[in-house]
């Protein structure tokens, strides 16, 4: 989505403003006012507002077209610097969309915040408002589509793959086969959101959770081509057959999904086996198959994956002579999927992602 000019924003506040304020039934708007002067400060946006017959109550409102953490802080230390001026007003924090970790730090500063679709939080005296759950049709996903593209994910898988590690911005390009530019570019995002440091000697991950969380939650393995097929034979054998014919052929593979979750964590009963292979048709002649589309569904369902990008066997490792996608690849690929999927992403995260960065 494209950015709002800054007056387009501030008239979208206001609008805002009035639709939360006026929610409220002992809650009178007497003005709001733009750039202000309130001693040494002008402020963005001032409303004066009575509340029950005579109360009288001043809001200072800070206004950042971009609500990720970095911004947000920098606009509540100048929020806090107004009250040198305007010791008894309430101070709020305002972007057209507002992430839950943000909300955070503006709870802990007290301080206020309200988004462009209404959810909010200010609480000061006997007053307490609070929305959360609107859909957010003004925020824009920009920044959250560039930071999941293609090449960018391949720094995320790097860095994930990693997290306590310090790395030199080359390194990262050399080690995800993108341009220096685009590494910088991902560092941005992730440092607007106060997911990685930087220091003299390079930069490291400090909220890797978030980071695969978030991650998680926008992927689909649906990304890449999706080919099914029934085998006659066991679910075992099924994976062993195209283990093997992968090795014979020099074809890229990796299992995902219930068959890689599986052999990481043993206790995990595979009902529904998933592989990655760069070539389907090299596969799929030296398999004894059916194709669900037409003949008989008879056997074991099983699903070809062709990888949307080469980062997604990023990471690979050899667990019972087959190849297994990354913990971290297995984990994105079935978090979204509720059930038993769900239950697996969890145990991989549990017992395998957060012991190996502990390490």
């Amino acid at each position: 989505m494209k950015m709002k000019p800054r007056s387009e924003l501030v008239v979208w506040a206001e609008h805002t403003l009035r639709d939360v304020l006026e929610q409220v039934p002992f809650i009178n708007i007497q003005s709001i006012e733009r750039e202000k002067h309130i001693g040494k400060f002008i402020v963005g946006i001032f409303v004066n507002i009575t509340i029950g017959s005579s109360k009288e109550q001043s809001l200072i409102v800070e206004l950042n077209s971009n609500g990720q953490p970095r911004f947000a802080r920098i606009a509540i230390n100048q929020l806090l610097r107004y009250r040198e001026a305007c010791p008894e007003a309430y101070l709020i924090f305002m972007a057209p969309y507002i992430s839950p970790q943000t909300a955070d730090i503006c709870k802990e500063d007290g301080i206020g915040h309200i988004d462009f679709a209404g959810n909010c939080f200010i609480s000061f005296g006997e007053l307490y408002i609070k929305q959360i759950g609107e859909q957010n049709t003004h925020a824009t996903r920009r920044d959250l589509i560039s930071l999941f593209a293609v090449k960018s994910s391949r720094v995320l898988r790097v860095l994930l793959g990693s997290p306590w590690k310090v790395w030199r911005m080359q390194e990262i390009a050399d080690e995800a086969r993108v341009s220096l530019g685009q590494v910088g570019n991902v560092y941005k995002l992730l440092l607007d959101r106060e997911w990685i440091k930087k220091d003299h000697d390079g930069v490291s991950l400090i909220e890797p959770c978030k980071l695969l969380n978030d991650w998680a939650n926008a992927y689909t393995f649906r990304k890449n081509e999706l080919y099914n097929y029934f085998s006659p034979t066991s679910i075992p054998e099924i994976e062993a057959y195209i283990a093997d014919i992968c090795t014979a052929k020099g074809i890229e593979y990796a299992l995902t999904g219930f068959s890689a979750a599986a052999r990481l964590i043993p206790t995990i009963n595979c009902t529904y086996p998933m592989v990655y292979v760069n070539s389907i048709e090299d596969v799929v002649s030296s398999l004894v198959l059916k194709d669900p589309k037409g003949g008989l569904k008879t056997g074991k369902l099983f699903t070809l994956l062709l990888p949307y990008d080469s980062g997604v066997l990023y990471g690979t490792r050899v667990i019972e002579d087959i190849k297994v996608v990354s913990p971290m690849q297995a984990y994105i690929d079935i978090k979204r999927y509720r059930g038993e999927w769900e239950k697996a992403a969890d145990a991989i995260m549990e017992n395998i992602i957060k012991p190996e960065w502990s390490k």
